[in-house]
């Protein structure tokens, strides 16, 4: 007996991480079989994008696509493409150019934050070194600065405009705030470039390149923009309870590397002696690990900094952030897409519970 395939609006709904219903009626299905459609176009460009006729660089650029991933950024593209007039070509050339800057920028966070392990297999860094890593981002930069050129003037700012934003974000969290910085405006603005940027130009150009309306295109971006910070504050959270047989990461790896988490920066923001002893052995413990120390020295401050108060108000601010990114889509017209990116967001403020 053979099994019956799934319907498109089901594989679409598990790849957004929410239940198939938003895809219930003709109209419905229509819009997911234009979608997963659209992503077999983009599959199978991407997978020609990325080959280079030098055998290293082929093999080092080819090697984070084939260790797969959501593709959440194309499919909200195409997502926000059924806004217009659907999968154009250019849909297609952005989508593809927007996950190929993805990709590169994997490639050049793994070596700046030391990561270990990307998409269940060895960080490009651990294989081939730190300088074929980053050579091998900037290769697919320029792959996606090739897709864009296609497109016009209004493409390759788009592009560059998002690069831009990456490269300030990694380097302001690289340097951290200064003296004169608010650190939690700081770090929302790190979050907003180094992950907003690029699912805003995701959804922004959607949009533009499939002639949708214009007064559509602000509420895309900021509606991407928002979702990316909720995001990555909910990654926050989910960080300092994350357990190594799903993840294969410890709990509070960013912090035990010295990269301040919302919930640590509320913690130094608090008055109280607990949380100001609290905070003061997460510190002497960073330290240590940074001369050599057993990173495990921080078990027990990282379990306490979990069920702080302040880790409740991170997830408070990533609830906040995904309503306002809800509240932007109020211009669009309601609908399946209307309704799918509604549930993108809230099955995103779901993912601590």
């Amino acid at each position: 007996m053979t099994s019956s395939p799934i319907a498109p609006g089901s594989r679409l709904a598990s790849r957004l991480g929410f239940s198939d219903r938003v895809f219930i009626g003709p109209a419905a299905r229509g819009v997911a079989r234009a979608i997963e459609d659209g992503l077999e176009r983009v599959e199978t460009g991407l997978a020609e994008d990325v080959r280079v006729a030098d055998p290293l660089a082929d093999a080092a650029s080819r090697y984070l696509y084939e260790a797969g991933g959501k593709r959440i950024r194309p499919v909200l593209t195409l997502l926000a493409a059924q806004l217009g007039e659907g999968n154009t070509d250019e849909v297609i050339d952005v989508a593809k150019a927007l996950e190929i800057t993805h990709l590169g920028s994997l490639y050049h966070d793994d070596v700046m934050d030391g990561a270990d392990r990307r998409r269940g297999v060895p960080a490009a860094h651990a294989v081939w070194g730190n300088s074929i890593a980053i050579l091998t981002g900037d290769i697919l930069f320029s792959r996606a600065s090739q897709l864009m050129s296609r497109l016009g003037e209004r493409a390759i700012r788009l592009q560059a405009d998002t690069f831009e934003r990456l490269v300030l974000g990694q380097m302001h969290e690289t340097i951290g705030a200064q003296p004169d910085d608010d650190p939690i405006q700081f770090y929302i603005q790190v979050l907003a470039d180094k992950t907003g940027s690029l699912i805003a130009a995701a959804t922004q150009g959607g949009v533009i390149f499939s002639n949708a309306p214009a007064e559509y295109e602000e509420p895309m971006r900021v509606y991407g923009e928002k979702i990316g910070v909720a995001f990555q504050l909910m990654d926050d959270v989910i960080d300092l309870s994350a357990k190594p047989e799903d993840t294969g990461k410890v709990p509070g790896t960013d912090l035990r590397a010295g990269v301040p988490t919302m919930p640590y920066l509320l913690l130094k923001a608090e008055p109280d002696a607990a949380s100001v002893d609290l905070a003061a052995r997460i510190d002497a413990g960073v330290a240590l690990i940074a001369d050599g120390a057993d990173p495990a020295l921080l078990d027990g401050p990282l379990d306490e900094l979990r069920d702080h108060a302040v880790t409740q108000k991170t997830l408070e601010l990533a609830h906040a952030w995904t309503q306002d990114a809800i509240d932007a889509l109020g211009p669009l017209p309601r609908g399946t897409v209307r309704e799918a990116l509604t549930r993108f967001a809230e099955t995103l403020a779901d993912r601590s519970s």
